[in-house]
């Protein structure tokens, strides 16, 4: 087995913030992007993190990030279990990858 699918993943938040303003819309996902985020889909953004150290710190700027009027549901995926999941576009449907974590820098 590749215990290594299960040591990274990805942190995926999911969101209900206040977007009737174009200002509103903008700092909803400014925040998420600038933190390393990547958009899944309108309102589904996902991030790499290498170990539960990291998904804690990125989950504690999205709660200081977090408007007083919004809600966020956030949950973490193992490697493993991203790469089984489906991305299916268009019409007729298919089945598009779901890639992979990107690949990680070490410095030292």
């Amino acid at each position: 087995m590749d215990t290594e699918k299960f040591k990274m993943g990805w942190l995926i938040v999911a969101f209900d913030l206040p977007v009737t303003e174009r200002e509103q819309r903008k700092r909803a996902t400014d925040f998420l992007l600038d933190d390393g985020f990547q958009m899944i889909q309108f309102s589904v953004y996902a991030r790499a993190c290498v170990s539960f150290a990291r998904q804690e710190t990125h989950l504690s700027r999205v709660k200081q990030n977090l408007p007083e009027e919004g809600s966020v549901r956030a949950i973490f995926v193992t490697r493993a279990q991203w790469e089984r999941s489906f991305v299916i576009q268009g019409s007729p449907a298919s089945k598009v990858e779901a890639g992979d974590l990107p690949e990680q820098i070490q410095l030292w």
